[in-house]
């Protein structure tokens, strides 16, 4: 049995994944802040809502797993009232929300409980995300690879120890956005040359999407993203002619610098400022 505490696009994503993919609707429970909004989900994928957060934690029985699916600023007040329920329980609680430790959620829960720390991506909410995950000392190989196949669901998952969780999220959690502009931008030049916009975003975002496709089917070739840039980039040709002038603007120092920037970032959040 699964419980979903929270209803919004992620806990969606996921059910969705689930029930896509074989899981039993009749094994699958929602609950939300506000009853209708766990109701709506329950309905539109064919799976059963409850009507509280401590009915939720009744319905998956003492063997079930709780995801926690709410903003990271709401998971002490959701989970405080549930300390009493989950006590003498194996219930597996897996969290979604960013830049909450185990340490944080062991806080919240009986002692010896076991949890699991999951960082999706929103491309999660169209089955295609990247997900890391990682456990604390109480869960065993057998509840790891059932959430291992939640999120196999929505997309491609990795097991990520805690200490990276930061870089994780900011390669996979991160990316998406500046992905997205890096596909905005490239529309812009095609809008330049001359091209409708609705055309140039089309365009780009097809040859991103492919690019990302073949560095991940030639990856077991033992190629990398710099063999296949050099099979593009004809000698004297456009492909590098493009390339030196983004080079010459910061293109690569300012993608690492992005990086960095976002995990530290996640730092500073974890410590408070």
């Amino acid at each position: 049995m699964i419980g979903f505490l929270g209803s919004g696009n992620m806990a969606r994503a996921i059910v969705s994944g689930l029930v896509s993919t074989g899981y039993d609707p009749a094994e699958i429970f929602v609950s939300a802040r506000d009853p209708r909004n766990a109701e709506k989900l329950a309905q539109s994928e064919g799976v059963d809502f409850a009507n509280s957060n401590e009915e939720l934690v009744d319905m998956i029985g003492p063997d079930g797993t709780l995801v926690i699916a709410v903003k990271p600023n709401m998971i002490a007040s959701v989970m405080n009232p549930l300390r009493e329920s989950l006590e003498d329980t194996s219930i597996l609680v897996v969290s979604i929300a960013a830049g909450t430790s185990l340490e944080t959620l062991g806080a919240l829960v009986p002692e010896g409980q076991p949890i699991v720390r999951v960082m999706p991506n929103v491309n999660s909410t169209i089955g295609a995300g990247m997900s890391g995950i990682c456990g604390n000392e109480y869960v065993d190989e057998t509840q790891l690879d059932t959430v291992f196949a939640m999120f196999d669901s929505v997309g491609e998952v990795a097991h990520i120890a805690e200490k990276d969780f930061s870089v994780f999220s900011a390669l996979a959690g991160c990316s998406p956005a500046w992905t997205f502009e890096y596909i905005e931008a490239l529309a812009r030049g095609g809008v330049a040359g001359g091209l409708p916009k609705a055309q140039a975003v089309r365009i780009a975002a097809q040859a991103v999407l492919g690019s990302a496709q073949m560095v991940l089917a030639k990856a077991g070739e033992g190629l990398t993203p710099n063999n296949l840039r050099d099979t593009v980039s004809s000698p004297g040709g456009t492909t590098i002619a493009g390339l030196i002038a983004m080079e010459d603007a910061g293109f690569s120092p300012a993608v690492v610098r992005g990086v960095r920037a976002a995990i530290d970032r996640d730092h500073a959040i974890q410590e408070g400022k």
